[in-house]
């Protein structure tokens, strides 16, 4: 792995190029002055093994699934939280913790089985209607902004029911539990499931199911989004858990969030939109010669450790570029599993991998920032972002990289793209140009030449590069 990795670093190819940010106005002029910071945009998912002490250095936002079936071992028993059926107290051992470490939660109120993993739904939840707006309630006044512990921020009504959740039963929850939660804490966000827009599939709930429906809108305010940058399958390939890079316009990675933010404008104006699952998979080749089942069958492949570093601090990037107020990673830690979502983790048993390091970089860097504008937004060439700092507009920092890459199967041999850039129009002096993170310490740091008052030259490769001026 590492021979392979310092290869893929030093392979060139070597062009000369120029950015000019007047030809992109039209871009420039579309982001919004009221971008969040990027300490405010970076989340991450979490679980109960969540060490709150290491995630820190990489965000200040963190979700987590908390499954109603370990607060109550029956949908009607009596709630005796923070105490929960399986000994858990969420206020000591999970939510009290996380806060202590400087972190602003999320809940998102799993079913589990209580939802479409149980086959008995309707009478689960049969003459529970009041239950469910106790539950809310319930929730919401212990741990929401307004209650004595404010241990949470925002709450989901379950993850992923889609369309395998009877319609009108969820309708009723829904309406009872957001219902709840509002009586019990006025202040605290509500979110929906994860939601697309369009029909709904196994996993994602259409937007057009109830949420535009003038009884449900003002239950929310979070339209919940979920992506991944994965492949269709196609006439030669059955699976469709590979992945690739962010930008690869064959992909409909950002294409959804797109989608949901004009659903959004048109039927549920004023609603924020949040991405709470992104994420890339990177096993060790040790894990791949144990790939099993269908992950073995249909070739599942992941990504490098330097891809996924790489592809997740773009997907950062290219998320904050939309009308998204925040976006979580998934996942924290893995076990080093070569299959779908088993290796997806800025940890492998909880030390860290190149994705940390390089998040980590990207939190300490811009966290005080926010994207002011699209310098270049030139498609297989150049991307060029400029951030500005929240209490000192005149600091400013351009991330620059190529926006190219490889699909997750054909990464062996891949040969990256590095170009020899000359960028014009810098806002002030650069002072400092850094390049990925991929390790603990110094990061490493690009050559580079001033090339008149307002330009630079140095070399661009598929790693960020931030270049910071004054």
């Amino acid at each position: 792995m590492r021979s392979l990795l310092l290869s893929i670093v030093f392979l060139v190819a070597m062009t000369f190029q120029y950015c000019d940010p007047d030809k992109a106005p039209a871009i420039q002029n579309a982001i919004a002055s009221n971008k969040p910071l990027f300490k405010d945009f970076m989340g991450i998912n979490g679980h109960f093994t969540f060490k709150p002490e290491l995630y820190r250095q990489v965000c200040r936002l963190v979700r987590n699934y908390h499954n109603i079936e370990w607060d109550v071992k029956n949908v009607g028993d009596s709630l005796t939280i923070p105490e929960t059926v399986n000994h858990i107290n969420w206020k000591r051992d999970v939510y009290g913790p996380w806060k202590q470490n400087g972190f602003e939660t999320d809940i998102c109120l799993r079913f589990g089985s209580f939802g479409t993993g149980s086959p008995n739904l309707s009478n689960i939840w049969k003459g529970k209607e009041q239950w469910a707006y106790d539950y809310g309630k319930r929730m919401a006044s212990f741990f929401g902004p307004s209650g004595a512990e404010k241990l949470a921020t925002s709450f989901e009504i379950d993850n992923e029911p889609g369309g395998r959740f009877d319609p009108e039963l969820h309708r009723t929850i829904f309406r009872q539990m957001t219902s709840g939660i509002r009586a019990g804490d006025p202040k605290a966000l509500i979110l929906t499931p994860y939601v697309k827009a369009g029909a709904s599939d196994d996993y994602a709930q259409g937007l057009n199911t109830i949420y535009a429906d003038k009884d449900i809108l003002p239950l929310y305010d979070v339209i919940n989004i979920h992506t991944y940058a994965t492949l269709p399958r196609s006439a030669t390939s059955e699976n469709s858990w590979n992945r690739s890079y962010p930008e690869d316009p064959s992909l409909i990675y950002l294409k959804v969030v797109d989608e949901a933010i004009a659903w959004r404008n048109q039927y549920a104006s004023g609603k924020k939109v949040w991405i709470t699952e992104f994420g890339y998979d990177a096993c060790t080749p040790a894990a791949m010669q144990n790939r099993q089942g269908w992950m073995l069958k249909l070739n599942w492949q992941g990504a490098t450790d330097l891809q996924q570093a790489q592809y997740l601090v773009r997907s950062f990037l290219a998320f904050a570029t939309r009308d998204v107020d925040r976006a979580y990673l998934f996942f924290y830690d893995d076990n080093d599993e070569a299959s779908f979502h088993g290796a997806s983790g800025l940890t492998r048993k909880f030390q860290p991998k190149m994705s940390f390091w390089a998040v980590k970089q990207l939190y300490e860097i811009l966290g005080n920032y926010r994207l002011h504008r699209i310098v270049k937004n030139d498609d297989g060439n150049l991307f060029v972002y400029e951030f500005e700092q929240g209490d000192d507009k005149n600091k400013k920092i351009w991330v620059a990289w190529s926006p190219t890459g490889a699909k997750t199967q054909e990464k062996e041999g891949y040969r990256p793209r590095e170009v020899k850039m000359a960028l014009h129009g810098l806002p002030g002096k650069p002072v400092h140009v850094i390049g990925m993170a991929t390790s603990n310490g110094q990061a490493p740091e690009p050559k580079w030449e001033q090339a008149g008052d307002s330009a630079i030259s140095l070399t661009i490769g598929e790693s960020p590069v931030y270049i910071v001026m004054n």
